[in-house]
């Protein structure tokens, strides 16, 4: 009988700012990783494709498909999940216009959203209806409609222009 030992490699990154390391195959997903071994309920895996956006998270700043990226990828990297948005004591600006908004139902997309507004609120501060729509085109939700994530999306972003414009005025 033939049995191949399993390889692991440690693997260590930032996570939501703190450092955190393990042992894992090569194949393991960052998903399963962040999930199963680092109990980042956050990270939903909803279609293993990379097509649903339930996983997305923040590495290095940049939203990716954690179901698409190895765990072993993330190595020296910073990842954020959804864990990183609010503070102990306050959601943040983010968190707070989905909850005013009616932007969430079941949750199971949710953090993924929120994530994916995250990188895209960054790259376009002042975005479209237009531009919103086709960014949250790449999330499956089955019970939003999408309207109110819009709406919270522009709302947000919004707020954080004339949160600019009157720090520049002052």
């Amino acid at each position: 009988m033939y049995t191949k030992e399993i390889q692991r490699e440690m693997v260590g990154f930032k996570l939501n700012g703190k450092p955190r390391k393990g042992y894992v195959e090569p194949r393991l997903l960052l998903s399963d990783f962040l999930r199963h071994e680092l109990g980042t309920l956050s990270v939903h895996v909803g279609c293993e494709h990379g097509v649903c956006g339930a996983c997305t998270i923040l590495v290095d700043g940049k939203s990716v498909r954690s179901c698409l990226m190895l765990a072993v990828q993330a190595q020296g990297s910073h990842v954020e999940t959804a864990e990183s948005l609010a503070s102990v004591d306050e959601m943040s600006d983010l968190q707070q216009a989905f909850r005013r908004h009616h932007a969430l139902q079941c949750g199971f997309c949710t953090a993924g959203i929120l994530m994916s507004c995250v990188d895209f609120l960054v790259c376009e501060p002042d975005p479209t209806e237009e531009q919103v729509r086709d960014m949250l085109s790449g999330h499956l939700c089955r019970c939003t409609g999408y309207t109110g994530i819009v709406r919270a999306v522009l709302d947000v972003a919004n707020e954080r222009k004339i949160k600019l414009e009157n720090k520049n005025f002052v």
